[in-house]
């Protein structure tokens, strides 16, 4: 009886196995999915259908495009550069992304998202932009950005403007190339006349900066006021010297003061917390705020290096991010460059206005 129980159970296992393997892998009768079924059918299968969506999705997305284009869009390729003046605006589309680097510009929109790749948040309309921050408009996304002051940015993708948009600013210098980090800064600072070049073709960004050099920039910023009183300084005392009349203007106005033999240094280069100190004076000679933040200060590890008379000076142009530190660190008794210099003056004009 026993053999003939097993011949059964045998025979009924031969009839599953039988009807497994007539089924298809992956079906109701065949649950167990096999490697050469994965790898042969369903992967192929899976590769067609998203081919076949890729395309649609990429051709419609052109088709708009194109449809934008021909409705009087622009194309703007690598981050071109855009001024707009107050109340001007620009029209971005899906897939558009502007980068406000200096002035203060809104952001509105009524579909769709934008998104602030920097921070990697959506932005709600309305938005303020915040500098040296990139806003990427995603699909079926139209943003207006309006200037509220004279402002440069970089726009890439197509836009549209009501045709106040001007040409970017020309700088006629070789050696800082539109890569650079400083070229917006160096744009700055050469088409509102406070650096020129040390050739007709060359700016020298990395060249170190002169206390001379420096009170020369700060009064052009200042817009070269009239200067009646005289120097007061031991070593500058040759009205024919180019930073003659702006370190009289600087002394007479309480921004700087002579060393212990009453002497400037001019020809000296500028240490970042000399330059500190400078703009601290002047700020606090502007009416501007001298509020300051011990936690932001101390925050650099480097912040125990600042002499005794610039910390205060340091600790203020940190907090209002005038000074934003090299790599993490003050540096304070390190040289200024050019390029620096001009990076300083964007920023501080950014916090404090001119």
């Amino acid at each position: 009886m026993k053999r003939v129980i097993a011949a059964i159970l045998v025979l009924i296992m031969l009839l599953c196995m039988a009807t497994v393997s007539a089924s298809t892998p992956g079906s109701s009768g065949n649950p167990l999915v096999t490697r050469d079924y994965l790898h042969n059918t369903y992967a192929n299968r899976l590769y067609i259908d998203i081919r076949e969506q890729f395309d649609t999705a990429a051709n419609n997305a052109l088709s708009s495009l194109e449809d934008m284009y021909r409705m009087g869009y622009s194309f703007a390729p690598h981050f071109t550069d855009i001024t707009l003046r107050a109340d001007e605006t620009i029209m971005l589309t899906m897939g558009s992304s502007f980068i406000l680097q200096s002035g203060s510009a809104t952001l509105s929109f009524t579909s769709g998202t934008v998104i602030n790749i920097t921070t990697g948040n959506a932005v709600q309309t309305d938005t303020a932009l915040a500098r040296r921050q990139r806003y990427f408009c995603t699909e079926n996304t139209s943003a207006l950005i309006t200037a509220s002051s004279t402002s440069v940015g970089q726009v890439d993708g197509y836009y549209k403007t009501d045709g106040a948009i001007q040409s970017p600013v020309w700088i006629p210098f070789t050696d800082v190339a539109r890569t650079h980090w400083a070229y917006p800064a160096v744009q700055f600072v050469y088409s509102n006349g406070l650096f020129q070049g040390t050739s007709s073709t060359r700016f020298s960004p990395n060249m170190e900066m002169t206390r001379g050099m420096f009170i020369t920039v700060l009064y052009r910023y200042e817009g070269e006021p009239a200067v009646m009183a005289d120097g007061g300084m031991s070593d500058v005392t040759n009205p024919a010297r180019y930073y003659y009349t702006p370190i009289v203007w600087a002394h007479d106005n309480g921004i700087i003061s002579g060393d212990s033999r009453g002497r400037f240094r001019p020809e000296d280069s500028i240490t970042r917390e000399d330059m500190a100190e400078i703009l601290h004076k002047y700020a606090a000679f502007k009416g501007r705020s001298m509020s300051s933040s011990t936690t932001i200060f101390t925050a650099f590890p480097d912040h125990d290096r600042v002499s005794a008379y610039a910390v205060p000076a340091m600790r203020w142009a940190v907090t209002w991010e005038i000074i934003r530190g090299s790599y993490g660190r003050l540096l304070p008794l390190n040289f200024a460059t050019r390029a620096e210099v001009a990076q300083i003056f964007v920023n501080y004009f950014d916090s404090m206005g001119r």
